[in-house]
């Protein structure tokens, strides 16, 4: 599933391509709203909320979510879609470009006004303009018997954060995954964290964690069980802790670094 910082340059990727533009076709491929035309409407701006996106459209929004497979990708004009049509959900057309969302896990279209319906819920957002650390700190401590992974993968506490994050902050702060958040010594530090990664990542496709972007570098512990811990070389483990938002979390860890 997409982290916040994919989304985030996926959001300023079709604003710059749309932004400003009037839009000469659409198309919604879901039942509830194949009958919606924006066409004659102008793109105001994309935004990211966390994970969620939002195509603002004249006096509608877009909404949509990648979940675990989705993408919205820019085409020209009679270029070949470089996925099946059949994935897509939602096309719009602005003359030459087309900006089609594949595979996309939520996809609605709202008046603007109601948008606090489908994002109202969520946390701080770790990279939009009204980041509140303060308020995003006092969420995560909120539910202190939680597993701070769980904690933190959970939207309404702060927005952005997804598997990759969440197992790599649970590892540069020395957190067993299943540590409880009450027992967790410094809450604003683990948020501080969480947005310096976040922001060190949002301008590049490659992500790191680690500060190194060569292969097999680039995360401490994400995606890497079995192998040596890059800190002490002990071997990681690895389990699943819980679902969140319907998917179940793989977790690695360092059973040395981590306590």
């Amino acid at each position: 599933m997409p982290e916040g910082d994919t989304v985030y340059r996926t959001a300023r990727q079709q604003h710059d391509a749309l932004a400003g533009r009037v839009l000469t076709a659409t198309d919604f491929r879901v039942p509830q709203f194949a009958t919606v035309d924006l066409s004659g409407e102008t793109v105001r701006e994309v935004v990211s909320r966390g994970k969620h996106l939002l195509h603002r459209i004249g006096d509608w929004t877009v909404h949509s979510h990648l979940k675990m497979e989705g993408a919205w990708r820019l085409f020209r004009g009679g270029e070949r879609w470089t996925r099946p049509a059949f994935q897509a959900r939602a096309v719009l057309t602005a003359d030459t470009t087309q900006s089609v969302g594949f595979e996309l896990g939520i996809l609605e279209v709202i008046p603007t006004a109601e948008e606090e319906r489908v994002v109202g819920h969520l946390g701080p957002d770790l990279l939009g303009p009204d980041w509140d650390a303060d308020e995003a700190a006092r969420r995560l401590a909120s539910d202190p018997e939680a597993a701070v992974f769980t904690a933190l993968l959970d939207q309404r506490n702060l927005a952005g954060v997804g598997n990759v994050y969440a197992n790599e902050l649970c590892f540069v702060r020395g957190l067993l995954p299943t540590r409880p958040v009450g027992e967790v010594e410094d809450v604003p530090a683990l948020v501080a964290l969480a947005h310096r990664m976040l922001v060190a990542n949002r301008g590049r496709w490659t992500r790191s964690t680690t500060g190194d972007l060569r292969p097999g570098r680039r995360s401490w512990v994400y995606g890497r069980t079995g192998q040596p811990c890059l800190r002490c070389g002990t071997r990681l483990e690895g389990g699943e802790l819980g679902r969140v938002e319907g998917q179940e979390r793989v977790v690695s860890w360092c059973p040395v670094c981590q306590r």
